[in-house]
């Protein structure tokens, strides 16, 4: 079935690992560049919202195409191909000022302006990490995972900083261009790293039939579903936003903001090995559910914080709960479908979401626009407080086959 013993070889994770950090480095400082860049400029936030549904759109598109289209290609060749595009995006932003170009480069790109990887890489990368972990290390597998990209993602924000010791000559506008060309070299990096992968990972998914989805078809369209409505509360609330809020709220500095994502993004770092050990107790969907209620309505109250300090210990206090779900929903997917479909499952479980969570930022940045109360932060928290309580309600009884009792 494609599935590693527990002493198996992990060169291949240990690639993907790298990879997840140099891209997730560059979403770091990505998504509060964007705002800027963009205000730099002459554009608002209604722009920045927009110009962040057509990237979150074109990341749909892309992993579409690999759900429909990957097992008639080497896994190694669409990893390379997806850097390639990494590098060409980067190297674009980095020369270009003109607002219609950006946007067909944010289209066709994989510029990331959200908090988590929601990416081309995303399907591809979870399949293969899923045939490289046997089911008692699974969960660790992804929390690795997650956690490099969530690490080195608070390094990427804590990165901003340097705009304000810039040297004498630099002006802010050719300093976020520098920070793309680095997007673009890392993209080349992420190459070299893929073209390492071991023969056997890199066609990992050869033997999944062309029908993708068959037995758990109904499944993984329900989890689709339900994953769409948490994805969409959070197109309001994409780190690119949060810095907008954070920015017209509380006039915080550049360095102040990646400040604030580098604490919230160690905390989520650090929760999800926390998560490991509770799925390990209560289970992978308990704890998806029962960690992320209380992050939802610490985001609603977010907005009520009567000063930045109150505003940021709510931030930080949601950000050790909110992302406790990343490694055991992954987990959770690829435990309750078939070997052969996993690809198509993470593919299909991840479009729904790209798309949702396409539709929200034009509207969360028309209204910051209007306001910098904070609706979007609230209009966010109520949809993934509904999200949680149907998926415990739809799915309580489905558990993985090392939960269920002999």
């Amino acid at each position: 079935m494609g599935e590693t013993s527990p002493g198996a070889p992990t060169r291949g994770a240990g690639r993907v690992y790298a990879s997840r950090a140099l891209r997730a480095f560059c979403d770091g400082f990505t998504a509060i560049l964007l705002p800027l860049y963009l205000f730099d400029l002459g554009f608002d936030a209604t722009v920045v919202g927009v110009l962040s549904t057509v990237t979150l759109l074109g990341s749909a598109a892309l992993t579409i195409a690999v759900g429909l289209y990957a097992h008639r290609y080497a896994l190694r060749t669409m990893l390379l191909g997806a850097a390639l595009l990494m590098a060409a995006t980067g190297l674009a932003f980095g020369f270009v000022e003109s607002l219609l170009p950006l946007f067909v480069v944010a289209a066709v790109g994989t510029l990331n302006p959200s908090s988590g990887d929601v990416s081309v890489f995303v399907p591809l990368e979870h399949s293969l990490l899923a045939r490289l972990a046997p089911a008692s290390r699974r969960t660790l597998i992804f929390a690795i995972y997650s956690a490099v990209g969530t690490g080195a993602a608070a390094l990427g924000a804590l990165s901003v900083g340097l705009l304000d010791h810039l040297p004498a000559g630099l002006d802010r506008r050719a300093a976020i261009q520098v920070y793309f060309l680095v997007y673009g070299a890392a993209g080349l990096i992420v190459m070299l790293l893929y073209r390492g992968l071991p023969q056997e990972a890199a066609e990992a998914h050869g033997d999944a039939p062309k029908g993708a989805l068959n037995e758990s078809r109904g499944h993984v369209l329900r989890l689709a579903a339900l994953f769409s409505v948490d994805a969409f509360g959070g197109g309001f609330i994409l780190n690119a936003l949060l810095a907008v809020w954070l920015f017209s709220r509380f006039g915080l500095s550049p360095s102040e903001a990646g400040a604030i994502f580098f604490v919230t993004g160690l905390c989520s770092a650090v929760s999800y090995f926390i998560a490991t050990w509770i799925a390990g107790r209560i289970g992978l969907l308990n704890t998806m559910v029962f960690t992320h209620l209380p992050a939802s309505i610490l985001l609603m109250l977010t907005p009520l914080a009567p000063d930045v300090g109150w505003a940021v210990a709510a931030l930080v206090a949601r950000s050790l709960l909110s992302q406790m779900d990343v490694p055991t929903r992954t987990s959770y997917v690829m435990a309750t479908v078939t070997p052969a479909e996993r690809p198509a499952a993470s593919s299909f479980t991840n479009v729904p979401r790209s798309l949702a969570s396409a539709l929200a930022p034009a509207i969360g940045g028309w209204m910051l626009s209007l306001s910098p109360f904070g609706w979007p932060l609230i209009v966010g928290g109520a949809l993934k407080l509904g999200y949680d309580l149907a998926l415990l309600a739809m799915f309580s009884r489905v558990r993985p086959p090392e939960e269920q009792r002999p």
